[in-house]
């Protein structure tokens, strides 16, 4: 598959660079690598990207694209996410086609995580 022309890295602010390489290395597994004390790049997370340090986070109230996750077992994945440290905004909520919840990590940016009815009723 060609990558022209195709999304290929994503950039988020953070407003505690330290805080969010924690929660996602705890929670989800990512490696960071630094460059200079304003900006780290992750990866192992199906598609690379990076935080840079800013004032400003990335919410669906102030119009940002909203980041979903997909979990096997969501309820596990909430209590990962909580115990790291991260907010539940918006409870475990279902839809056409599965279930999911949004929440921000430590630095305010929001994110959301969800399963397919089929891998929920497996379950």
């Amino acid at each position: 598959m060609s990558m022209h022309e195709t999304i290929n890295y994503l950039e988020f602010p953070s407003r505690n660079l330290a805080a969010t390489k924690a929660f996602f290395s705890t929670v989800f597994g990512w490696t960071f690598t630094d460059y200079g004390p304003e900006y780290t790049a992750f990866s192992n997370a199906g598609m690379d990207g990076g935080f840079y340090a800013a004032d400003q986070v990335s919410t669906t109230a102030n119009g940002s694209a909203l980041v979903v996750f997909c979990s096997d077992n969501l309820e596990a994945t909430q209590d990962n996410i909580e115990n790291a440290g991260g907010l539940i905004v918006k409870p475990i909520f279902s839809f056409p086609g599965g279930r999911r919840f949004q929440f921000t990590e430590p630095a305010g940016n929001e994110f959301a995580v969800w399963t397919d009815t089929a891998v929920t009723e497996s379950i």
